[in-house]
C-alpha cells in the first residue's frame, strides 16, 4: 500500500496510575529525520521511540511528543522528620517557660517550620515506564501510519490518473508522427513546383530530402520508453511499500523522453501535445514528493 509522508496520530491512556499521551506527526523530507519531545526526568524513552519507529517508517521528518503525569498523586514521598519538629516544640517550649507565655503550639504552627516535612521523588522503574509508554505509542502509530496510508491511496489515484492522461496524449502523438513525413513531402514538392515548374522536380532528390527528415524527426524509440515508463510506474504504484525514490527516477526517465520528443517536433499539433504531457508529469512530480 502506498503511504504519503505526512500524517498524525494520537492516543492517550492512563495505565498503572499514569497518564500517558503520545502524539507522532510527520511531514515530508528525503530521509528518515526522527526527534521526540519527553519530560526530562524520562529522557532515556526518546531511542526506545526512535527504535521503534524506524521499523515501520522510512522516509518523512517525525516528531513524538510524549507527556506522563502519575493520576494516583504518586509523584512525590513526603515524610516528617519527627527529631526536627521535636526541637522545635521544646525550643518553643523552653521560651513560653521563661517567659511566662501560653503554650498554644498545633500542628499548623509545626508546619511551617522549616525541614520539618522532606519531600522526596519517587524513583520510577524505567522498564516499567516504557512498557507504559510502549502499549500507548503503539496505538498511536497505528492512527499515524493509517493515516499515511488513506493519504497514499488518494496520491495513488491521482496519479493513475494522470497517467492515464499521458498515455492516451503518447498514443495520440504516435498516430500524428507519421503523416508528418506525408505533410512535409507534400509541402516541399508545392514548394519546388512553384519555383521550378512541375517538368524540373527531381523526384529522387525530394524523397531523399524526406528520408532525411524522417530520420530526424522520428520519435518511435522515444514513444517506446515512454510507454514503457509508464507501464513501470503502474507496476510500482500497484506494488506499494516505500517507492518514493523509484517514482521520482522515474518522473525524470518520463521528462527526458518527453523533451526529446518536444526538441524533434516540427509540428505545431505535437508540441501542444508535449506541453500537456510536461504539465502532467509535473503535477506527477509533486505528488510523489509526498509519498514515502
Amino acid at each position: 500500500m502506498i503511504r504519503s509522508m505526512t500524517g498524525y496520530g494520537r492516543y492517550q491512556e492512563v495505565i498503572d496510575g499514569r497518564d500517558v499521551l503520545v502524539e507522532i506527526r510527520s511531514v515530508n523530507h528525503r530521509f528518515y529525520e526522527f526527534s521526540a519531545r519527553v519530560p526530562r526526568a524520562y529522557g532515556y524513552l526518546e531511542g526506545n521511540l526512535k527504535s521503534m519507529l524506524g521499523g515501520k517508517i522510512t522516509r518523512g521528518k517525525v516528531e513524538v511528543n510524549v507527556s506522563i503525569f502519575n493520576a494516583d498523586g504518586k509523584e512525590a514521598l513526603i515524610e516528617a522528620n519527627q527529631s526536627i519538629a521535636e526541637g522545635y516544640i521544646n525550643a518553643l517550649r523552653c521560651v513560653n517557660k521563661e517567659l511566662g507565655l501560653e503554650d498554644d503550639i498545633a500542628l499548623s504552627h509545626i508546619m511551617r517550620l522549616q525541614d520539618v516535612f522532606i519531600v522526596k521523588n519517587v524513583v520510577d522503574d524505567e522498564e516499567e515506564i516504557w512498557e507504559c509508554v510502549r502499549a500507548v505509542a503503539e496505538n498511536a502509530l497505528e492512527r499515524f501510519l493509517y493515516m499515511r496510508e488513506v493519504e497514499g491511496e488518494s496520491l495513488k489515484a491521482d496519479i493513475l490518473s494522470r497517467l492515464n492522461v499521458i498515455g492516451g496524449i503518447v498514443t495520440t502523438i504516435n498516430d500524428r508522427s507519421p503523416e508528418l513525413c506525408k505533410d512535409y513531402q507534400e509541402r516541399l514538392y508545392a514548394k519546388i513546383t512553384e519555383l521550378l515548374g512541375a517538368t524540373n522536380v527531381d523526384e529522387q532528390r525530394i524523397l531523399t530530402e524526406v528520408a532525411i527528415f524522417a530520420e530526424k524527426t522520428a520519435v518511435d524509440e522515444e514513444i517506446v520508453r515512454l510507454e514503457s515508463h509508464i507501464e513501470q510506474f503502474i507496476t510500482i504504484l500497484e506494488s506499494g511499500g516505500a517507492v518514493g525514490r523509484k517514482l521520482d527516477f522515474l518522473v525524470q526517465e518520463l521528462n527526458r523522453e518527453i523533451n526529446t520528443i518536444g526538441s524533434k517536433a516540427h509540428d505545431i499539433d505535437i508540441t501542444r501535445m508535449v506541453v500537456e504531457i510536461k504539465s502532467e508529469i509535473e503535477k506527477i512530480r509533486e505528488q510523489i514528493q509526498n509519498i514515502e
